[in-house]
């Protein structure tokens, strides 16, 4: 089709069109997305040599925009909605959540202040609110949407600077100081590095973060906290904050929340509680047992994009202390003063972030088509696949489980009887998630935990059922096979 020429907006008859068109092709994809591979067979820059250098200096065709998705786009691209997308913490959109989407863009807003945005705004309030409910977290935690957890972390463990008394860090930094103490920041050896980059932002270093060690299960060690602390203590360090982790990145642990907060407790130590994957399995009633705890924390962050269907990117970030958040980051310059300044809340206060999305929207509609009950029963079902998939493990003398099964993850490594080098087995068991993954049926992914190399599978896709977990459970131990043979 002929470009437009003309390069100015597209009329609303050209817009339904091609918007009905790019529905359709989403439809499609979705209808039939197990026709493609999971993970891409190409290699690092091959999408890149098939685009031009320089922009268009005329008018393209959407045609020929869409037609190129097809062409380039969709060869290099790894299916997260795919039922066979068990690397990660599955972050898979549902069709409502793309239609919010759709609608947020469209508004286009900026919800840096209530008069920007009231919609937004007051949706952001009600959702976070229903959210709060559906986990449980308790009624006095007050809720703002970020980005990502990374960013969640980065305000709660800013909250907690700023709550230490006595040393005006908001107002005069922490460069050239004699009379700073250097900030201990802790959190378990299973915690997300995203900790740490926040430690470095937030000008802590790496050096103040100490991990504490952990159990058998992974799970921060209690006693080793208390020690950690009252060591600092003597030597000169000002403990500031402490990351417990529900749901770890590696292997799921969950860390003794309620033993964590009460030392915090006593030792004035601000808890924030790092649910970014494992809070949203507290809306199943029989998983509330890991809100245990939750009560004494300061701040909590939850992902609705890990495992509640949302798009990518929703965070959600709880505190009981919203007045040091606000103390932290809220600047007014005179062109954002407005007449509503005194009673409206201007979520541009609570962050780093002057510019905000829509969010809410996302998680509005989401809600609402599923239903709390429908939620319930997606991730109850991913729970139960998660089991299944562990009985398999431990049923089978050549696999082993390498970790607690608390949620949609398993970690698992191929251990035949006469292999009991560990080196052996991390090179084995590394060949095997190669082989796997690039078969295209399958993308899983791995951690290593003491040096020893260990597989695992995340089940928690919206579209993923029970027939695709005993798929790869199939193609696992025939790769694995395969490899034994080879070496034979």
């Amino acid at each position: 089709m002929e470009a437009n020429k003309n390069a100015q907006e597209m009329s609303p008859e050209e817009f339904r069109r091609y918007g009905y068109k790019m529905i359709d092709w989403i439809a499609d994809y979705f209808q039939n997305i197990e026709s493609h591979p999971v993970l891409p067979s190409i290699n690092p820059g091959d999408i890149k040599k098939q685009l031009p250098d320089f922009p268009p200096s005329s008018p393209e065709s959407m045609d020929d925009v869409i037609s190129d998705i097809d062409k380039i786009i969709m060869p290099g691209m790894t299916h997260w909605n795919h039922p066979d997308f068990m690397a990660y913490f599955n972050s898979t959109s549902s069709s409502p959540g793309i239609l919010a989407e759709l609608l947020c863009a469209a508004f286009n807003v900026n919800g840096m202040l209530w008069r920007t945005a009231p919609a937004s705004a007051e949706l952001e309030r009600v959702t976070l609110n229903w959210l709060k409910k559906m986990i449980g977290i308790p009624d006095e935690f007050w809720g703002i949407i970020y980005d990502t957890a990374s960013v969640s972390s980065l305000h709660g463990i800013a909250a907690a600077r700023e709550q230490i008394h006595g040393l005006d860090i908001r107002g005069r930094g922490m460069a050239g100081r004699s009379d700073l103490p250097p900030l201990r920041l802790y959190c378990s050896e299973q915690a997300h590095s995203s900790i740490d980059k926040a430690a470095i932002t937030l000008g802590v270093g790496l050096n103040g973060v100490r991990k504490i060690p952990v159990d058998k299960q992974f799970r921060m060690i209690p006693e080793k906290l208390r020690e950690a602390i009252a060591e600092d203590r003597q030597n000169g360090w000002r403990p500031f904050c402490v990351v417990a982790t529900v749901g770890t990145t590696s292997t799921t642990s969950i860390d003794p929340v309620m033993l964590i907060g009460e030392i915090c407790s006593k030792e004035n130590i601000w808890l924030h509680i790092d649910a970014a994957y494992g809070g949203t399995a507290a809306i199943v009633p029989e998983m509330k047992f890991i809100l245990d705890g939750f009560e004494l924390a300061d701040s909590i962050v939850v992902n609705p994009h890990k495992w509640m269907f949302t798009p990518i990117d929703i965070s959600a970030f709880y505190t009981r202390k919203p007045e040091v958040l606000k103390r932290a980051f809220s600047l007014v310059p005179e062109y954002l003063r407005t007449n509503e300044n005194e009673e409206a809340e201007n979520l541009m206060d609570y962050g780093i972030q002057l510019g905000r999305r829509f969010r809410s929207l996302k998680l509005w509609f989401v809600i609402r088509y599923f239903g709390v009950d429908g939620i319930i029963r997606i991730l109850r079902e991913h729970l139960r696949l998660a089991k299944l998939f562990a009985e398999w493990i431990e049923a089978h003398p050549k696999f082993e489980r390498m970790a607690q099964v608390n949620f949609g993850v398993v970690c698992f490594r191929f251990h035949p009887a006469d292999i009991n080098n560990e080196d052996e087995l991390n090179e084995l068991n590394s060949r095997l998630v190669q082989v796997i993954n690039e078969t295209g049926k399958l993308f899983i992914s791995h951690t290593k935990i003491d040096d020893k190399y260990i597989i695992r599978i995340s089940i928690s896709g919206l579209r993923t059922e029970e027939k695709h977990v005993k798929n790869a459970w199939i193609l696992i131990r025939r790769e694995a096979e395969k490899l034994v043979r080879k070496e034979e």
